[in-house]
């Protein structure tokens, strides 16, 4: 495992890495400790340290959040095998300028009321840490041998990296 520690040049390889990933996992905790995840689509913007998310304010989420602000947020693409952890701090943000400078019309299909509806918030997490692997498509097979224990010896299954936002 490789730890990186310019948080500058983190938060660049973080984007890097989430770039054109349309959906990601928010996972956050119950009140009784069990963890809910959900897609969200994140907003499209130049990552300065935080995610955006819409959200409806009465969601179970957002409750959730109130309740504990930890959460995590998953990327996986496909085409490279990229698989990236995000654990950050959440909040809820009603400022109508940021729901505007976010919302795009195509929203409307899960936000039928548009933008303006006051129910419609964004979800800001702030990014404490984040882990990715790269894993080339080759190798997920490989991974797979050596979790069944088919092959019995190690397999390299790409390269895994911690980044520090903070």
């Amino acid at each position: 495992m490789t730890h990186h520690t310019n948080s500058k040049d983190d938060r660049k390889l973080l984007q890097e890495k989430i770039k054109g990933i349309r959906f990601a996992m928010l996972t956050t905790q119950e009140a009784d400790g069990v963890l809910r995840s959900r897609p969200m689509v994140t907003q499209d913007a130049d990552f300065t340290g935080d995610l955006w998310f819409f959200t409806y304010t009465d969601s179970p989420k957002v409750n959730q959040i109130e309740q504990n602000r930890q959460v995590n947020v998953s990327y996986m693409r496909s085409d490279d095998m990229t698989f990236v952890s995000v654990s950050g701090t959440a909040q809820l943000v009603q400022d109508r300028k940021k729901i505007k400078e976010y919302w795009k019309s195509t929203y409307k299909a899960w936000f039928p009321n548009g933008e303006d509806d006051p129910n419609l918030a964004l979800l800001k997490v702030h990014v404490d840490s984040a882990e990715y692997w790269d894993a080339p498509a080759g190798k997920m097979s490989g991974l797979y041998a050596a979790i069944k224990g088919i092959t019995g010896k190690p397999q390299d299954i790409g390269e895994d990296v911690k980044l520090d936002m903070r």
